[in-house]
C-alpha cells in the first residue's frame, strides 16, 4: 500500500466514484422524502384524542430513536425475510432510512406544531372547522417554518449516514470506494475523494437550507 498520491489514478477512478455520488443523492433524497411524510404523521397520531394510539406511537418513535440505524437496515433486510418481506438492497436501505429519520423528524414538526399559539387552535374551533381544513390551513403553515433549521438539519444527517447502506451491498459512494481499494489496493485516494465530495455537497444543502429558512421567515414576517 502506498501513501503518495497519485493523480493519473485519482482522475481514473473518479467516473466511478461520481456515479455512486448520483445513487447516494438519490439514496438521501428518497429516504428524506419517506422520513417527512411518515413523520408528520407520527407527529399528528401524537396528537390523536385516542390515549392508546398515542402512547404507542410515542413508544414506537423512541424505540426507534434508541436503536442505532445500522441494525435497522440489517433487521429490515436480512430479517424481514422470515416473515415474508424480502425487499431489494435499495429498497430495504430507503425504508431503513425513511423510518429512522422519521422519528426524529416527527420531534421536530411536534416542537413546531406545539409552537402554534393555543388561541389559533380555539379558533379553528369557533369557525367550526374540521381537523383538515384547521391542519392545513391555519396550523401547519405556521408548525412548518420554526421546524425548518431541524429539519435542515437532518436531511445533513441523511447525507452522513448513506455510507451505511454499504453493509448491505448498496453501490453508494462507501462501498464504491471500499471496492476500488480492495481492487488496487490504494485507499488514500478513494477514501479522500468521498470525503470531499461529502464535504462539497453537504456544505452547499446547509447553506440552502438556511437561506430557505430565511427567505420563509421574511414573507411570514418572523424573526
Amino acid at each position: 500500500m502506498s501513501f503518495h498520491w497519485r493523480w493519473d489514478f485519482t482522475f481514473e477512478i473518479m467516473p466511478r466514484l461520481l456515479w455512486a455520488t448520483l445513487n447516494t443523492l438519490m439514496a438521501a433524497g428518497l429516504g428524506y422524502a419517506i422520513a417527512m411524510v411518515l413523520g408528520l404523521g407520527l407527529a399528528l397520531a401524537q396528537r390523536s384524542r385516542f390515549r392508546l394510539l398515542t402512547l404507542a406511537v410515542r413508544e414506537l418513535v423512541e424505540f426507534i430513536r434508541s436503536t442505532p440505524l445500522v441494525l435497522q437496515i440489517f433487521f429490515v433486510f436480512y430479517v424481514g425475510p422470515q416473515f415474508g418481506i424480502r425487499l431489494s438492497p435499495w429498497v430495504s436501505g430507503m425504508a431503513a432510512i425513511g423510518l429512522h429519520y422519521s422519528a426524529y423528524l416527527s420531534e421536530v414538526y411536534r416542537g413546531g406544531l406545539a409552537s402554534v399559539p393555543r388561541g389559533q387552535w380555539e379558533a379553528c374551533i369557533a369557525l367550526n372547522m374540521t381537523a383538515r381544513q384547521t391542519y392545513l390551513r391555519v396550523i401547519l403553515p405556521q408548525a412548518l417554518p420554526p421546524a425548518l433549521a431541524g429539519m435542515g438539519n437532518y436531511l445533513v444527517g441523511i447525507l452522513k449516514d448513506t455510507p451505511m447502506l454499504s453493509v448491505i451491498g448498496v453501490a453508494e459512494l462507501m462501498q464504491t470506494a471500499n471496492a476500488i481499494g480492495s481492487e488496487s489496493y490504494r485507499y488514500l485516494e478513494p477514501y479522500t475523494l468521498v470525503g470531499v465530495i461529502f464535504l462539497a455537497i453537504s456544505l452547499p444543502v446547509a447553506g440552502l437550507v438556511r437561506l430557505f429558512e430565511i427567505r420563509v421567515r421574511r414573507k411570514l414576517g418572523m424573526r
